[in-house]
């Protein structure tokens, strides 16, 4: 039941001491012509219910979530511990820069590591999230050709590969998306690149390692393509955990780069709640930033970016996601950074190793922190799809991986195990996936009803997609 069907008229609790100021109410024209329909409970029936729904979700917390280009990674606890102290969360974004020298060093701190990570010179931590760090990362793109007289440049390469994320970024920025195919290794196809490169090209969005987990190999010879025709190079962040330690997007030739913090950095992915996608760019880019800069000088002062693109959101962005990520770059350290990255590749190939005898993999190759299997040929033969993998998972207590992404492979299974899991996860989750081949070779039908152990079990996904019920419709009195 939602909690609208529950509770009586009159019942309550007291959670709020009694206001001690004047209300201040709005004018009769502002008003509601009605009070809101709210749910009258105890505060009994108020824990229960959230309980009951807590019980139905599922989090790193409960079980194995091999969500792929999700990087589903513990959040270990002493960053909600660092995050809790009053020093950061009593402190309010209009101060003094002298009364909050703390909390600019957690900013300026970060700025110094991430950069060091990622190659890059300067970062922003305004954007809220990774398709907001993306959104900025383009207008910054846009805003060095303007300051060139080159706004004839008006296309954004993106290969087919790509995150969905990048083509909507692209065209809220104002351009048009030039779709770049793969080729048959998984990689940007070089000669279709060469051909869409011209004077009217102002960048190009890559992931690498890609989404089907293969780092290209042609990386230097992309980015120095496109320099030369005078476009720009963006990295999108979302599967930096493979390589951070290991290699730069700075030194691969990349301009501007966005990072998921709840990815890569252990910042929690929210749902729906605060976030941070960071924007940094190399030198060249780097006055046309969000918002103002943070510089060391007597003390740490912010200074407004010279050529600005403008405020993104309100204040510094949020601030407590930064102060976690912090915590976990200073926590792992310089070595502790690389053997994260390189657990994520080893636990995937370990995945992938454990299953290619029986099921296709779409790239059999080394791949990096994720890999993609493609359930097409077990289709055909018994007519087992990678939805009914995904539901048969559920039932043994695992998180589907991610389905019919990349769009480029049929009948897709991204599957990404991150550093976190041990061994003995990875054997487990081998042993469910092995044996829902088995019974989808004997019997599909008993797939086709899966999940039949979860709260909810198998829906009809077409029929809510075209039907939607948005809202809830109160019962006629």
């Amino acid at each position: 039941m939602l909690i609208f069907e529950k509770g009586k008229e009159g019942r309550g609790l007291d959670l709020f001491p009694e206001c001690d100021v004047k209300p201040c109410l709005p004018g009769e024209s502002d008003r509601r012509e009605q009070p809101p329909r709210l749910p009258h409970l105890s505060e009994t029936e108020i824990s229960r219910h959230y309980t009951e729904l807590a019980k139905k979700c599922h989090g790193v917390n409960d079980g194995f979530y091999p969500l792929g280009s999700c990087t589903m990674k513990y959040n270990p606890k002493i960053n909600e511990d660092m995050a809790a102290l009053p020093e950061f969360t009593e402190i309010h974004p209009l101060q003094p820069e002298h009364t909050i020298q703390g909390c600019l060093d957690v900013f300026k701190t970060l700025e110094e590591y991430l950069c060091e990570i990622t190659g890059m010179d300067r970062m922003s931590f305004q954007p809220a999230a990774g398709a907001h760090g993306e959104f900025a990362g383009l207008l910054l793109i846009k805003a060095y050709h303007k300051s060139r007289g080159e706004e004839r440049r008006t296309k954004i390469l993106v290969p087919d590969s790509a995150h969905g994320t990048n083509p909507a970024s692209a065209v809220m920025a104002g351009y048009s998306v030039v779709s770049i195919p793969s080729g048959a290794d998984g990689c940007v196809d070089m000669d279709k690149l060469k051909a869409a490169l011209g004077d009217d090209v102002a960048g190009l969005m890559l992931t690498n390692p890609n989404t089907v987990g293969l780092f290209d190999k042609n990386i230097l010879e992309i980015t120095r393509l496109v320099h030369e025709c005078g476009g720009q190079c963006y990295y999108d962040g979302a599967n930096l955990n493979a390589i951070m330690g290991t290699v730069r997007p700075g030194d691969m030739g990349f301009d501007v780069i966005h990072l998921n913090l709840h990815k890569t950095f252990s910042t929690p992915h929210g749902g729906g709640g605060p976030g941070s996608g960071p924007v940094g760019c190399k030198e060249h880019l780097a006055s046309f930033l969000p918002s103002f800069l943070i510089e060391r000088e007597e003390s740490l002062v912010r200074k407004k970016a010279k050529d600005s693109i403008g405020e993104l959101r309100t204040f510094y962005g949020n601030f407590l996601v930064d102060v976690r990520a912090l915590t976990y770059v200073m926590t792992l350290g310089k070595e502790g950074i690389l053997a994260s990255s390189q657990n994520a590749v080893l636990n995937a190939n370990y995945m992938k190793n454990k299953l290619k005898d029986i099921y296709t993999m779409a790239y059999d190759e080394t791949c990096m922190h994720e890999f993609v299997m493609s359930l097409s040929d077990l289709k055909k033969s018994v007519g087992a799809t990678a939805m009914d993998i995904a539901k048969g998972l559920l039932d043994n207590g695992i998180h589907p991986p991610t389905m019919y992404f990349p769009l480029i492979v049929e009948e897709a299974l991204m599957i990404e195990p991150t550093e976190t899991e041990s061994r003995e996860t990875l054997d487990e989750a081998v042993a469910v996936l092995r044996k829902l081949h088995e019974t989808a070779l004997k019997d599909a039908e008993q797939l086709h009803q899966a999940p039949m152990e979860t709260p909810v079990t198998r829906l009809d996904e077409v029929g809510a997609a075209r039907n939607p019920v948005l809202r809830y419709e109160f019962p006629k009195e």
